[in-house]
């Protein structure tokens, strides 16, 4: 595993649990919004100091009956083929573990899971599927196997497999004003529709965004206020009835 940092408590990251966060290195999409640009971006990875695998379970043994669980995110830690021994050992440590995924992995989704090695899952959804590839930073075409209409299908099949219950999962949302209409999270709501639980979350501008492609800037992409969120989450709610807003 490529550890690119490690955050010692969190209140947050793990819901209802005390818990810490290590993040992977390394992701697949090129999300303008997202906050991890030194974990994202290839050319910013260049002298950081990487997390040995050793200290992290180290700092772990210190923890026992401290901690209750592990939140790994990043990144996209499914990427990481040695994944399920990772999360293994957190789980033989007597720690529950909790994973953050954008979903595009499937397979890894569904092997970790069906192997009892998680028992969180956190997906995020980036925006309704027209407008998937534009959020997620990757390059759409029309041709059939284009890596927008290929991470589309696996997308769609990681929603499913959590559908089927087999685990405790949230979906999650990142609300960015420029990119999400009030539309677009009705589309999500009729995609979603049936979920366990989804959160709009209220995006905060920040200097370590990833930004456009070649635009050195973030567009007009500004943080939506509270009543937009309360607003969005109410025309959703019809169709996820456990839909809520987060960080308001």
């Amino acid at each position: 595993m490529r550890l690119a940092g490690l955050q010692k408590l969190t209140l947050l990251d793990y819901p209802g649990q005390l818990a810490c966060t290590v993040f992977t290195q390394g992701c697949n999409m090129r999300c303008p919004f997202c906050q991890n640009a030194d974990l994202v971006l290839p050319e910013r990875f260049e002298g950081g100091e990487l997390l040995t695998e050793d200290a992290f379970f180290s700092f772990l043994e210190s923890r026992k009956g401290k901690l209750a669980g592990v939140a790994v995110t990043g990144g996209e830690p499914t990427l990481h083929a040695d994944l399920p021994q990772f999360l293994g050992r957190i789980r033989e440590m007597g720690f529950l573990a909790k994973l953050d995924t954008n979903g595009t992995n499937p397979g890894m989704l569904e092997q970790i899971v069906k192997a009892g090695l998680v028992n969180y899952v956190a997906m995020d959804i980036k925006n309704a599927p027209s407008k998937y590839a534009l959020t997620a930073g990757i390059p759409q075409t029309q041709a059939e196997e284009s890596p927008a209409a290929r991470m589309q299908r696996n997308i769609q099949q990681s929603i499913s497999f959590l559908m089927e219950d087999r685990v405790p999962y949230e979906f999650r949302t990142t609300v960015v004003d420029g990119l999400h209409t009030k539309e677009d999270i009705v589309c999500m709501a009729k995609w979603l529709e049936g979920a366990r639980a989804w959160y709009l979350q209220q995006f905060i501008p920040s200097e370590r965004m990833v930004g456009f492609p070649g635009s050195g800037e973030c567009m007009n992409m500004t943080a939506p206020s509270s009543q937009q969120l309360l607003d969005m989450c109410e025309a959703a709610r019809r169709y996820v009835p456990n839909v809520q807003v987060r960080g308001v």
